[in-house]
């Protein structure tokens, strides 16, 4: 019987020991003290940092709310943390060699942080605390052992915090919510995304997720998360998550699915392609002194802004009857009574005019024309709205060449026309045929690029 006895013993203990996984238990204590005195804010440590990689030799002691959570495996070896559970000012992150660490620090958890003897460092913008890490020659924040830990976090005694995210908007984020915790409603996935998961298989995978007015952002997923492999939900809904930075672009990582309420339907699609005679030529240049200096006017006489998502400017060459060249107006708005310029050649345009133009093209395209050719400006429907010249009928020595000079639309005119009327432009060029001027213009005395007056 006291074999037996013997026996046993050493086998209990060793099925207890071998029920701890992760030997950090024995490491990490949940025991809370509020003996620690809290001596500094996060903005005065982030002060601190000189550009290099700084070890913190002073005594200095913050304190802070967990906001992140391993506990699904969407955040790894790092514990974010906000001054404040809610309507925080600022926030920064801790690297940890510590798995599940949520069984330690929890959300809302109150930690106070011993910084002597940790590092400070910056990378694409966001402060770090933590060890060092060496790789390729130099030395980066890195996790923190986590035999070292215990001297460096503390759980305050005060119990949990609700964290109450900070409700914002894409075109809102900025550099201040950085590591804190915050709400983005009416967000949805791409149509282009859907059946996707979350993540690929043991990949770090970024979502777009939209809001209705289109602006983007960027979704963060780990290929470890327990959420991994569900597929993106279609309805429109709320994401919270912890704001993350990588140079200039924010990203969202969640928690778990707990963070996602997707139960509203999608934005209504915007319609950006419509047709409107407020848009029309304005002004055609071909400067007798400079060919590269060129460039199209187009102006906007309408009150509002408009889009030019279809829009395509045509050009035709000499009698040409078919299409010679075509500039995509796609992806620019013209302002509410302005102009948007075209140059074959960006950089002599701004040599020459002393600004850039709203599109650089290429040579031999709408914009280069030799004072000859025939344009055209049409909506997104296939309907000509504007008309310079007359397709099929080389310019030359008629009323709408513009060779060595400048066509300019009559301040009167606010409204385009499929035809061309001769009446509603002054043109100028080195023959003075059928009714225009005799007149070589120069660049840039004789020309108003961005102005209607």
């Amino acid at each position: 019987m006291n074999r037996q006895i013997t026996f046993l013993i050493p086998m209990l203990l060793f099925l207890i020991n071998s029920c701890v996984k992760n030997t950090e238990f024995n490491e990490i204590s949940n025991a809370c003290s509020d003996d620690l005195v809290v001596n500094a804010s996060f903005s005065q440590i982030k002060e601190l940092y000189n550009g290099e990689l700084l070890q913190i030799q002073e005594d200095l002691i913050i304190e802070g709310y967990v906001l992140s959570s391993d506990k699904s495996g969407n955040f790894f070896s790092v514990l974010h943390f906000q001054d404040n559970p809610s309507n925080p000012t600022e926030g920064f992150q801790i690297e940890v060699d510590l798995r599940e660490s949520h069984l330690f620090f929890e959300v809302g958890s109150k930690i106070i942080i011993k910084l002597k003897g940790l590092y400070l460092g910056q990378s694409r913008g966001v402060f770090k605390l933590g060890g060092t890490f060496a790789a390729f020659g130099t030395t980066s924040v890195g996790r923190l052992p986590a035999l070292k830990i215990p001297e460096h976090i503390f759980l305050s005694c005060e119990d949990t915090a609700t964290i109450t995210p900070k409700v914002t908007a894409i075109q809102n984020l900025n550099e201040t919510l950085v590591n804190t915790l915050v709400q983005l409603d009416s967000l949805e996935f791409r149509i282009a995304d859907f059946g996707l998961p979350f993540a690929e298989v043991r990949e770090e995978t970024e979502r777009i997720v939209t809001d209705c007015k289109g602006n983007e952002l960027l979704m963060l997923n780990s290929g470890f998360a327990d959420f991994q492999s569900e597929i993106l939900p279609e309805n429109n809904g709320s994401i919270i998550g912890v704001l993350l930075q990588e140079g200039d672009d924010f990203k969202l990582a969640i928690r778990s699915l707990e963070d996602l309420s997707f139960e509203n339907e999608r934005c209504v699609e915007p319609v950006t392609e419509f047709t409107s005679t407020s848009i029309f030529i304005s002004e055609l240049a071909d400067p007798n002194n400079n060919a590269e200096a060129r460039f199209v006017e187009l102006y906007n006489a309408d009150d509002e802004p408009l889009d030019l998502n279809g829009w395509t400017l045509r050009r035709y060459t000499n009698a040409n009857t078919e299409i010679s060249s075509t500039i995509d107006l796609t992806g620019n708005i013209i302002e509410a009574r302005s102009t948007l310029l075209i140059s074959p050649n960006g950089a002599e345009f701004e040599l020459v005019y002393g600004f850039l133009p709203d599109i650089a093209v290429s040579t031999n395209s709408p914009a280069d024309s030799n004072g000859d050719d025939n344009l055209e400006l049409v909506d997104p429907f296939g309907t000509v709205i504007d008309v310079f010249g007359v397709i099929g009928e080389d310019g030359s020595g008629t009323n709408h060449e513009f060779e060595d000079g400048r066509a300019f639309r009559n301040l009167e005119v606010v409204q385009a026309s499929s035809i061309y009327t001769f009446s509603e432009w002054t043109v100028f060029n080195d023959t003075g045929g059928n009714g225009t001027t005799n007149m070589p213009q120069n660049a840039p005395e004789d020309f108003t690029p961005g102005l209607r007056e």
